[in-house]
């Protein structure tokens, strides 16, 4: 159940890190990245480890992300 809830965590943040990577919307990653950090605490208390997965994924993604827009951009 709650490696369910973990993947469906991470589809959303996945999304919103799709809309996120656009120019002039990389603040919104803060969002993504807390999101997705919600979701990997999830999926660590799951016996499963596809929802952990993709939440450290869309970390990785977001972080990136932040990195080459120096946090804001």
């Amino acid at each position: 159940m709650f490696n369910l809830a973990s993947l469906i965590i991470g589809f959303v943040a996945l999304i919103l890190a799709t809309i996120a990577f656009l120019p002039l919307l990389g603040a919104g990653e803060w969002l993504v990245l807390l999101l997705a950090l919600a979701g990997a605490g999830v999926g660590t208390v799951s016996r499963g480890n596809g929802g952990r997965n993709l939440n450290l994924f869309v970390i990785l993604v977001a972080v990136v992300r932040l990195t080459l827009g120096h946090g804001i951009l």
